[in-house]
């Protein structure tokens, strides 16, 4: 499945649009790496554990909306875009989303 961030995939032709698809993750944030992540802002750097929960977030959310896309007959995806939002009591959870337009390419 070719999923893209274009209106277009250069060399393909759109047949077919299939409609709106889309994948979202919640996941909160835990004691221990907020004391981490703490730390790394007081004394600077980059914060790994929640750039590694980011990644797998946002991963889990584009194969839930590729997975999506071909439940409809889709075999790619244009237009995407990813949304961040924090959520929840003292913003303890963040969501991604993720999502395009499912299409037939030839």
């Amino acid at each position: 499945m070719i999923i893209t961030t274009t209106p277009a995939i250069e060399g393909h032709n759109i047949k077919e649009y299939k409609g709106l698809v889309s994948g979202e993750v919640i996941f909160g944030m835990n004691f221990l790496k907020d004391i981490g992540a703490s730390l790394r802002d007081f004394f600077g750097g980059r914060t790994a554990l929640y750039e590694q929960d980011m990644l797998e977030a946002r991963e889990t959310a584009q194969r839930e909306m590729a997975e999506r896309a071909r439940q409809m007959g889709a075999n790619a995806i244009v237009g995407v875009s990813f949304g961040y939002e924090t959520m929840g009591q003292a913003n303890g959870m963040i969501m991604i989303s993720i999502s395009g337009t499912a299409v037939v390419i030839d």
